[in-house]
Formats: C-alpha cells, sequence, structure tokens
C-alpha cells in the first residue's frame, strides 16, 4: 500500500448544486438568484444553496432561520425530492450505460474506472464527452475530476465547479494539493481540522511535514489516513453500483404535538408517498418500520414483515398499527418517519397483493395522475389535515 498508481484513471463526477439546478430547470425565472432548499419552518435545514446565497454565508446543514437573516431576500423553496429523484435516474441510466465501471456514491455524484481506456480513446476525451453527454441529455450543469485515485478526482472536481471539468496526472498530484487548505482533503471534517489548526497545520504542505508517527500517536488510525492522503494517495476502489434496499422518509415538526390526527394524517401520506414511488421503479416491500421522537429527543422504532407489497392500504394500515403500539407515551411528538425494506423488482402483481383487479385498474389510474401531476397532487382523504395534505416536509434517506 502506498504511493500513486499512475495507470489508474479515476473520474469523479458532481452534478452542480444539484438540487437548485433541479427547481432552475422547472423555472428559469429562478436563474441568477439566490435560493434556498430546504425545510420551511424554523426547524428546518438547508438542504442545498445556489452560489448567489453561498455568496453571504449560507451552506448546506445550516439552520433555515440563521440562512434567512444572512440572506433575507433569498427565495425559500421547500423542495421537491420526486423531481430530484427523478433526474438522478435519468443521470445515472446516462453513466450507467456509458461506463465500464461506475459507483453511485450519492444521489448527484459518481465515481468512474477508466483505467486501461487510454489505449483505446483517452480517459480525459471519454470523460468529457460523457460531461457533454448529461448536460445535453438532462439540461443540467455537471464537472468532473480525472485523476489517479478517487481523492485526488473528488478534490479536482471541488477546484472545476462551478461547471468545469480538470484533469490531474501523477506528476502533478503533489503540487495541486501543496497549497490547499487542510478542510480540502476529504476526511478532515470540522473538528480535526480546527485540531490540525491548533498545531499550526494549515495547508496541506502543512500537514506533509508531520512525522507519520505523529499523526497516528494523535489521531490513531485517522492519522494514517491524513499522512497518505496528503500525499495523495488513495486505494480505494471504484464500488460498482448496487440498487437500494429500503426507502424511507421522515417530518420533524414545527412544533412538538400531541394531536393524534395530525399524526395519522401525516403517517399515511408519507406511506402514500413511498408506495408510489415503489410502483414508480417497479418495485415490493416487505417490511415496513415506524419510528417516533418525542419532544426530549427520546426516539423508538418498531417493524412489521409483511407479503410483498406495494398497496397504499396495506402499508397504511400496517403503519397505522405500528404507530398505535409505538405511541404509548402521551407525550408530545417531535419526529415521525417511515422505512420500506426488503425492496425486490416486482410490478403491480395481483396475485402478491392479493387485489382486485378493480383495485389494480384505481391504483393505476392514480399513479398516472400523480405521475403527470405530482406525488402530492391525489391521495387519501386520510392524509389530509386541516384541509391541506399533512406531509409538508420531507427527508428522504433513501431514493425515490
Amino acid at each position: 500500500m502506498g504511493g500513486l498508481d499512475p495507470n489508474r484513471a479515476i473520474v469523479h463526477m458532481d452534478l452542480d448544486t444539484f438540487f437548485v439546478s433541479v427547481e432552475r430547470k422547472k423555472d428559469n425565472r429562478l436563474n441568477g438568484k439566490p435560493l434556498i432548499i430546504g425545510g420551511t419552518g424554523d426547524r428546518g435545514v438547508v438542504s442545498s444553496c445556489s452560489y448567489e446565497a453561498r455568496a453571504f454565508g449560507v451552506h448546506s446543514a445550516m439552520p433555515i432561520r440563521l440562512a434567512k437573516r444572512l440572506c433575507p431576500h433569498a427565495i425559500l423553496i421547500s423542495g421537491d425530492f420526486e423531481a430530484y429523484s427523478e433526474h438522478s435516474h435519468m443521470v445515472s441510466d446516462i453513466v450507467k450505460e456509458a461506463s465500464p465501471l461506475y459507483e453511485k456514491a450519492s444521489i448527484d455524484e459518481f465515481y468512474i474506472d477508466l483505467s486501461g481506456m487510454e489505449r483505446f480513446f483517452g480517459s480525459y476525451l471519454w470523460a468529457r464527452d460523457l460531461r457533454n453527454k448529461v448536460m445535453d441529455e438532462t439540461g443540467l450543469p455537471i464537472s468532473f475530476g480525472l485523476s489517479v485515485n478517487k481523492m485526488v478526482a473528488k478534490v479536482a472536481t471541488g477546484e472545476a465547479k462551478p461547471n468545469g471539468h480538470l484533469q490531474i496526472v501523477a506528476p502533478q498530484v503533489s503540487g495541486f494539493l501543496a497549497p490547499m487548505p487542510v478542510q480540502k482533503i476529504p476526511l478532515v471534517g470540522k473538528k480535526t481540522a480546527q485540531s490540525l489548526t491548533y498545531l499550526g497545520v494549515k495547508t496541506v504542505s502543512n500537514l506533509r511535514e508531520i512525522p507519520r508517527p505523529v499523526l497516528e500517536r494523535v489521531y490513531g488510525k485517522q492519522g494514517t489516513l491524513l499522512y497518505r492522503r496528503a500525499r495523495g494517495e488513495d486505494d480505494a476502489p471504484v464500488i460498482p453500483y448496487t440498487e437500494q434496499k429500503s426507502m424511507s422518509t421522515e417530518s420533524t415538526f414545527s412544533q412538538d404535538t400531541i394531536d393524534i390526527v395530525k399524526l395519522r394524517s401525516v403517517l399515511t401520506a408519507m406511506v402514500e408517498k413511498l408506495a408510489f414511488g415503489l410502483r414508480k421503479q417497479r418495485k415490493l416491500t416487505a417490511c415496513i418500520s415506524v419510528k417516533l421522537r418525542y419532544a426530549n429527543f427520546e426516539t423508538f422504532t418498531r417493524q412489521a414483515r409483511i407479503p410483498y407489497t406495494a398497496n397504499d392500504d396495506v402499508l397504511i394500515d400496517k403503519a397505522l398499527h405500528l404507530f398505535t403500539r409505538l405511541y404509548d407515551r402521551r407525550i408530545r411528538v417531535r419526529l415521525v418517519g417511515v422505512r420500506l425494506s426488503h425492496l425486490v423488482p416486482g410490478g403491480m402483481q395481483i396475485d402478491l397483493f392479493q387485489d382486485q383487479v378493480r383495485q389494480v385498474d384505481l391504483f393505476q389510474a392514480l399513479d398516472g395522475i400523480k405521475r403527470k401531476y405530482g406525488g402530492s397532487s391525489i391521495g387519501k382523504a386520510s392524509g389530509i389535515y386541516g384541509g391541506k395534505r399533512a406531509l409538508r416536509r420531507e427527508d428522504y434517506t433513501g431514493e425515490l
């Protein structure tokens, strides 16, 4: 282990301010304006923001209330995860079709192993053509970095943004990384950066001056990684992409609540959304979990195995049953969540659902409306609270 392998060619591709770009594609009047995407309540956090908002100090994971103080003229959007997932899948399909080996690292970033491509076409030209294809077919900006490993490629992508590309070959790696702040190295978080600054380490070049034993004594195994990454070394392989095994959503209330009707309505709307996502992907689930977090931050979860299904009625009934068993504290609730797991490929199969044909026809008609007008355009009356859809903000930990 160690050193740089000049024969490796790893591309890191990252969709620029992905959520923002999708919103601007939907409404070009948002172009050039500061945008903040995230929960609209005071307890919400920033999921994404435009470069115009970043200029005022706004960044992801920041509390919405602070972001609004920093950039009061920003446009706040609650987000449309259905649209983000759809565009993520569009890009995934393009990358999958073209790439010999790729890894989907998140909803908006990919690693591609092009080692050996030079003898056929040229890794840089290939990556540039793929980037152009993504932009032409999706209308979304995307940047890439190409280098000898995943770490340097990711750093190169960061330097290429917005909407650019950068190649760093093996002899350039050391000089490329040396002047950078240590925070640019993947693995160095806020706390690690603070402790390194305390040691007088501000740049990658400074970090290289610290002997490996010292770093290992202070940071343990992480010290070994710091030593290697300061030199641009990273042996991590590109892991072939595999389909997700679960999908989930949760919602934090703007005010803690003990309103049972509201809680049941939110759960109903959540399950409807997830079930529609299952059917859209032609998948079935065999396990459902419900999570509650009380006002005192105690969190409890119950789950149940069920016959494979993507049926709203079956899943809603089971979710509400789990909720009834779970909610025994009679104190205010801060957050509710639902998770579907044990996913397998499968469509609206009557034998698995034990539905009547009429029910299947109904689901197909409703899904057609949702695909055309959005996942929240129609739903069960029990998913409505106070005359509005109960589910207002979602944070998906899977992909729909």
